[in-house]
């Protein structure tokens, strides 16, 4: 099946919305509704347009976000796990290892070790970059 040319602007708008509330509790009917499709319909068309599902792209993003706050930003993996949308730290350990190779601790280890500066954690929580889900703030998914 190849997927209709005018559904693609569709399947972006899914997408970039995607990319904009990963932190959030997204599930796929209210991605699907996003693109204005059945879910079933979104889940064929949006794999053959971008290669995954619309859930494996989701938690591909949160684990990309992932790396770049252990990379660069003074917080814990449980504060970085919440952050990106987690709400299981065991289950953020196992796919963070399972796409990158590593545990998030040994990641953000090697990072630190080379000597990568880090964003002190309170400037994060401060700008709003990262939400203190201690509060109560939003986090659910995967």
């Amino acid at each position: 099946m190849i997927v209709p040319v005018d559904l693609l602007p569709h399947l972006r708008r899914a997408r970039d919305h995607i990319d904009r509330n990963y932190r959030e509790h997204l599930d796929l009917d209210g991605v699907a509704a996003v693109a204005g499709v059945s879910k079933y319909h979104f889940i064929r068309c949006f794999g053959r347009a971008y290669g995954e599902t619309p859930m494996r792209y989701l938690t591909r993003r949160r684990i990309e976000r992932a790396q770049d706050l252990l990379r660069g930003a003074n917080l814990t993996v449980t504060e970085v796990c919440m952050t990106v949308g987690f709400t299981s730290l065991g289950s953020f350990s196992a796919k963070f290892t399972r796409v990158v190779g590593e545990s998030p601790i040994a990641y953000r280890d090697r990072w630190a070790a080379a000597g990568a500066p880090h964003i002190p954690g309170c400037w994060l929580f401060m700008a709003g970059v990262v939400r203190n889900f201690r509060e109560g703030a939003s986090g659910h998914g995967e």
